[in-house]
């Protein structure tokens, strides 16, 4: 996809701060310092559309971002960082749960998952929250560059096997070296061409 315009549009924590548009979405999680930032500036080609920090746990809203003037991306807060009080964590946890409820034209969500880690227990609560919505979903593993690409496949066969996913492989994805970006961009055109045209305006 050429990108021909990505802007920051509005952030929120509850259903009734969340934007109403008719644009598509497709939603990225993962736990804290995953690399989410990282990946959204890859993918739209911009160095600072999403702020990135050494430091886990900065996305503390819902981040909507538009993209080519017809497609929303957003950026879910990452969730397991351990230092954050207890009230915050069921915050993004609630914030998480009426996302994925009250979003009508939601066309993916891409579960982000350390290719070098085994998914902990947020990582599988949180893909048993999507799978429970019924919303496509596509997991991508990060940090490809980190690990030599013949020991991809069998690092994704023991997260597969923890988190009991069969079918359709993963991402691998680097955003230092651009790997799996034109994949990743090929699977979002899938989803956002077999997701309906229009479902009415989210809210």
């Amino acid at each position: 996809m050429i990108i021909r315009s990505a802007e920051y549009l509005q952030s929120g924590l509850k259903a009734g701060d969340f934007p109403k548009t008719p644009w598509p979405e497709i939603a990225f999680a993962g736990r804290s310092n995953v690399g989410k930032s990282s990946l959204i500036n890859s993918l739209t080609g911009r160095k600072s559309l999403v702020r990135t920090s050494r430091q886990p746990g900065q996305t503390r809203t819902i981040n909507f971002f538009l993209v080519n003037g017809s497609l929303m991306m957003v950026d879910l807060p990452g969730y397991g960082f351990s230092k954050a009080p207890k009230t915050t964590i069921r915050q993004y946890h609630e914030a998480m749960v009426s996302y994925l409820k009250t979003r009508p034209n939601l066309a993916l969500v891409i579960l982000l998952l350390d290719l070098r880690r085994r998914p902990s227990e947020e990582d599988k609560a949180f893909l048993e929250l999507v799978l429970s919505q019924s919303v496509n979903f596509l997991a991508v593993l990060t940090k490809a560059d980190t690990l030599g690409r013949g020991t991809w496949k069998r690092a994704w066969t023991e997260i597969a096997g923890d988190l009991n996913l069969t079918g359709h492989g993963p991402v691998f994805f680097s955003s230092k070296t651009g790997e799996g970006k034109e994949a990743l961009w090929s699977e979002i055109e899938a989803a956002l061409t077999s997701a309906p045209s229009s479902k009415g305006e989210n809210g």
